[in-house]
């Protein structure tokens, strides 16, 4: 008597999985991609100036050469002198942050690190601050950065005066750094701010890109394409971190100097953007969290998705900071930590559940 057997499903292969997983990433990269392009036009018309989405595009192609506008000058220069400037500034930052959360989380492997963990922020506000104070606001942007470099500096020497430069050991050496500039940017604030001096220190350090010019729009896209390409091409080698050290050593990848040099290029594309748009929280630890529980831990689809939807993101925040108590604006970090905070608690809930 012949037993009838079910035929056994086929084996997905893991060429095939990739496949798959490839071609998800990439329809979700366009669908991004086309809200990205339709966020910045459509941000462009908020505002007091009456402009819809037909002028502000028409006003767009015609500055890359494309057609002619149908704005009058003044109009056709709030479009592209005040409100574009801001729109790719936002864009910029949003995805700079994002992608410096996603890789800070890899390669120190702790879900609550954002692109400010190392005392950037810190280092950054108090390079801003002297400044303000000193009458230089001129050169604030160069304050930040360099700031947010030395915050750096001093962050990875403590933690290699300890001993190997271990995750733990490097975000409590930035922990301390942190908490040393913050007392010192007070100490500034409390002793020389006067007058007006109080109000730009405040809506620097709360964030804001109300400033925004076409040179400091480009000095944040220039590092987002310098620093953070580069960054989304070691994904492989951020997935090896995933493991731990030892797991990454033995993939082949050289542990601590590869951490080094992360952590370098992270604080040196951190540095550009803080230095644009003051500390702008919640966007590096609450973005990449939410794609990843959309598209998983590997770093290929993590990171370009996450620099996607964190300039989308920015763009609104932004829009809201400045349309929201028209005429008066809020600073925009405001607005991040007020969607943010009740928006990670949700993610975390979620992915209780999940596990």
């Amino acid at each position: 008597m012949t037993t009838m057997t079910s035929p056994s499903p086929p084996r997905t292969s893991e060429p095939d999985r990739r496949d798959r997983s490839g071609a998800r990433t990439g329809v979700w990269a366009a669908g991004l991609l086309v809200v990205l392009g339709a966020s910045v036009v459509l941000a462009v018309t908020f505002g007091p100036a009456q402009i819809s989405p037909g002028e502000a595009w028409s006003s767009i192609l015609a500055h890359l050469g494309i057609g002619d506008t149908t704005l009058s000058t003044l109009r056709d220069g709030i479009v592209w002198q005040l409100r574009m400037p801001r729109e790719l500034a936002a864009a910029s930052v949003g995805g700079g942050l994002a992608i410096c959360g996603a890789i800070m989380q890899a390669v120190l492997r702790n879900p609550l690190a954002d692109p400010y963990l190392l005392g950037l922020s810190s280092g950054a506000s108090f390079g801003a601050v002297l400044v303000i104070v000193l009458g230089f606001s001129i050169a604030l942007p160069l304050a930040a950065f360099g700031g947010a470099l030395g915050a750096l500096a001093l962050t990875l020497l403590l933690a290699g005066a300890i001993g190997r430069m271990t995750a733990s050991r490097t975000i409590l050496a930035g922990v301390a750094v942190s908490a040393a500039l913050g007392a010192l940017t007070s100490l500034v604030i409390f002793w020389s701010a006067t007058g007006d001096s109080y109000r730009e220190i405040l809506g620097w350090l709360l964030g804001s890109l109300a400033g925004s010019t076409w040179a400091t729009a480009l000095l944040a896209l220039g590092a987002l394409v310098l620093v953070g390409l580069p960054l989304m091409l070691s994904a492989g080698t951020l997935d090896a971190f995933a493991f731990g050290d030892r797991a990454a050593a033995s993939l082949g990848v050289s542990v601590e100097r590869t951490r080094w040099i992360l952590l370098t290029a992270t604080a040196l594309l951190t540095g550009c953007l803080v230095a644009v748009s003051g500390s702008i929280g919640f966007i590096g630890l609450v973005v990449p969290h939410a794609v990843r529980l959309i598209v998983g831990a590997r770093h290929r689809a993590l990171l370009p998705l996450s620099a996607l939807t964190g300039a989308i993101v920015l763009i609104w925040a932004d829009t809201l900071a400045r349309t929201l108590f028209d005429p008066r604006e809020l600073p925009v970090g405001v607005v991040t930590a007020l969607i943010g905070a009740p928006l990670f608690g949700l993610l975390l809930l979620r992915s209780r559940r999940i596990s």
